[in-house]
């Protein structure tokens, strides 16, 4: 059968880094406050002029460099973002066109924080069903432009950036000791959009609006919904989290990641951290953290991965694969 293998991995952070204590003169709140609460230590934050499909075209070169495979090869391009340049076209041919790439066809995703994931699905789906050999799959968020700077709950927490993926088709046995992505599992619950959302849009106010969020009530949806997918993807691939070499999570909140972990029975030591250094970038924070994970040379050939991700929706979902 066909596989979505991994060829290369590459991000994009501006070039403004925030520290935690840009925020104490402006804000109720301290640097040990934010550390202590979020593990987040400093984030990025695009510049004036800086566009999300700017950082999404800088990361999809990165990506197609590490790759070593030229843009012309490419069949599509998948953008998972909620802060898009504009409410039409989407990011995803902007992109395409940054790129040069004048052949297959883009669009994006929109699932928040789990964008990342449900992109990646799509692609390792168009590939298996033999619609496209090469992806360019890529996270791409400017949160910073819908932040509320009053409120100290959310304004602290999240970052800009972007981090992309290429896959590419290759022949597999169809066993879970093949290399690529071996499955994957998304949800939606949408009884729960009221605790994570944006208070604007296109047919509502007419605004982008600001981020709203219940904090103590996604933390208690996000710790078990992030298990319970992570251990579904791996039925899925006939695998158990005794098979598993690194979790690379969603990159939202430090407590988070250490309860999933401990519900996995997976050591922080096979946890890829970004976090501290990047914040909450939503849809990038995955394919930020696979880049510098496996910039770091982290991830050895052979090695199971499982990225899972939650974000407003609630949205939800996790993907197992072998590097």
């Amino acid at each position: 059968m066909r596989r979505a293998i991994v060829r290369g991995t590459g991000h994009y952070l501006p070039e403004r880094v925030v520290e935690n204590s840009w925020f104490e003169g402006k804000l109720d709140t301290s640097d040990e406050w934010i550390r202590a609460r979020t593990g987040i230590e400093r984030r990025h934050f695009a510049a004036e002029d800086q566009r999300t499909s700017d950082l999404g075209i800088l990361a999809g070169k990165a990506a197609l460099e590490n790759a070593g495979i030229p843009v012309d090869r490419l069949d599509a391009v998948i953008v998972a973002t909620s802060t898009p340049d504009l409410t039409f076209p989407s990011v995803a041919t902007m992109v395409q066109a940054g790129l040069g790439m004048q052949r297959g066809f883009a669009y994006d995703i929109q699932a928040v924080c789990a964008g990342f994931v449900y992109a990646l699905a799509n692609a390792d789906a168009m590939i298996r069903a033999g619609l496209a050999d090469r992806v360019l799959v890529i996270g791409a968020e400017t949160f910073s432009r819908i932040m509320d700077w009053t409120d100290r709950s959310t304004c602290v927490l999240f970052g800009d950036g972007a981090g992309a993926v290429v896959l590419e088709a290759a022949e597999g046995a169809g066993t879970a000791a093949d290399q690529g992505i071996l499955a994957t599992d998304l949800n939606s619950d949408g009884r729960y959009r009221d605790l994570l959302y944006v208070d604007g849009g296109v047919a509502s106010t007419g605004t982008s609006g600001h981020l709203r969020m219940q904090g103590n009530l996604v933390f208690r949806h996000a710790v078990e919904k992030l298990a319970q997918t992570a251990h579904h993807a791996l039925e899925k691939a006939g695998l158990n989290p005794e098979h598993v070499d690194w979790l690379v999570p969603h990159q939202a909140n430090m407590r988070i990641i250490e309860s999933t972990a401990k519900r996995m029975q997976l050591p922080m030591e096979k946890v890829v951290l970004t976090v501290a250094d990047h914040g909450n970038t939503s849809a990038a924070s995955i394919p930020l953290a696979l880049s510098v994970a496996n910039s770091e040379g982290r991830f050895k050939p052979g090695q199971i991965l499982v990225a899972e991700a939650i974000g407003g929706g609630l949205a939800w979902g996790s993907v197992v694969l072998r590097w």
